[in-house]
């Protein structure tokens, strides 16, 4: 039986960051009545990114329709959709400054489009307020509608992110309501029908083989994945699934230099790395 009391290592524990520009974004956040999931996931990294003038923007809520059992996201009836969120996420980039920012959203499974058309909203609406920034959209499956997946690839976003999260043999016990090959097909569609650099990310550490990590990283190359991350899974609390190993640092050096043996062109394997963490960086990089 796996032990749930594993102590978390040095390496993945982060000091708090709490500085004027900390404080600004989030001054600016809570005056726009932005969600991030900075917060509602509790990222490790947040303290980092916000002295940095970034954050990756939740829309559509902070409930969500499913109930993975990694995610801190609370499973609940999901809010109305908020009509002038796209333009106070314009308003708060500018204000902020930003030249890169990641969307992403809670899955809404209860609206017709899964929410596309506000993810397709929310990019126009900064781009059209801030024309040099880039913007990376991190989306749910869509239950794999490539119609509403059409809807986010017109809106043409820099990057079209959707995570892998895990191996095929865990996603019954991770995420239940997600199908591994429906993931696949996802990413392929976008890299068949646009220009757009597709990218996903796993988590490591719930229980999974090398050899099941070759075999996504082979299914990656197969749809031509242009960006691929990988970090620790650290339980939110003991009510989600146990920590299984915590991985050494030189693991992800060795995972990131199989990958791309196998041929992923960029990879971004740490222990603390997170599919919207330093995302500038790894498009910087591409």
């Amino acid at each position: 039986m796996p032990k749930e009391h594993i102590r978390l290592p040095q390496y993945l524990k982060k000091g708090l960051i709490d500085t004027e520009q900390t404080k600004i974004i989030r001054h600016i956040l809570k005056s726009n009545c932005l969600n991030t999931v900075c917060e509602a996931a509790r990222c490790p990294n947040k303290a980092e990114c916000y002295s940095h003038k970034t954050a990756t923007f939740l829309i559509l809520g902070n409930n969500c329709t499913r109930d993975c059992r990694f995610c801190n996201i609370k499973c609940a009836t999901p809010e109305p959709i908020n009509n002038n969120e796209p333009l106070k996420i314009a308003e708060a980039v500018k204000e902020l400054g930003l030249e890169y920012l990641v969307i992403t959203s809670v899955t809404r499974d209860d609206l017709k489009d899964g929410g596309a058309n506000h993810f397709a909203r929310v990019i126009r609406e900064v781009k059209r307020n801030t024309s040099n920034v880039k913007v990376e959209v991190l989306t749910p499956d869509f239950k794999g509608n490539t119609s509403n997946i059409d809807i986010i690839i017109q809106a043409k976003p820099d990057v079209f992110n959707h995570n892998i999260e895990t191996v095929p043999s865990l996603y019954a016990k991770a995420r239940p309501q997600a199908d591994y090959k429906r993931s696949l097909n996802f990413l392929k569609y976008i890299k068949n029908n646009s220009q757009i650099l597709t990218k996903t990310g796993l988590m490591v550490g719930l229980g999974e083989t090398k050899e099941e990590l070759i075999k996504v990283f082979q299914d990656l190359n197969k749809i031509q994945c242009d960006i691929v991350t990988i970090g620790q899974y650290i339980a939110p609390s003991k009510e989600h699934l146990p920590v299984i190993k915590y991985y050494e640092p030189q693991e992800y050096e060795e995972l990131s230099k199989l990958a791309q043996e196998i041929g992923i062109k960029h990879t971004f394997f740490s222990p603390l790395a997170r599919s919207s963490y330093k995302a500038f960086e790894v498009f910087n990089h591409n």
